[in-house]
């Protein structure tokens, strides 16, 4: 597999990328405690489409981000930055 990337939007949110194509998304869901889990899901979740490698369903969950990355592939995982003016909401003025 290759070509997989996280773009972070918040924290606990990311953007999945597959040859620069968002395709999906990455979320944490729970609290910050033992009951959290990550879960990635692809835009595309009808039954017909089809998916990726690896994945096997429109949705799948892993206990840590690292096991996320691990899993498409070692995806590397673009921090977002503070201070950069970049905003997943758009600005009103």
């Amino acid at each position: 597999m290759m070509g997989y990337q996280l773009r972070q939007l918040a924290s606990g949110s990311y953007d999945l990328l597959l040859r620069d194509e968002i395709i999906g998304s990455v979320v944490r869901s729970g609290s910050r405690s033992k009951n959290t889990t990550w879960i990635i899901e692809l835009l595309d979740d009808s039954p017909e489409a089809p998916r990726p490698a690896p994945f096997t369903a429109a949705e799948e969950e892993f206990e840590t981000l690292e096991a996320v990355c691990r899993w498409l592939g070692d995806a590397p995982v673009r921090p977002l930055r503070k201070g950069s003016g970049v905003s997943a909401l758009p600005v009103h003025r």
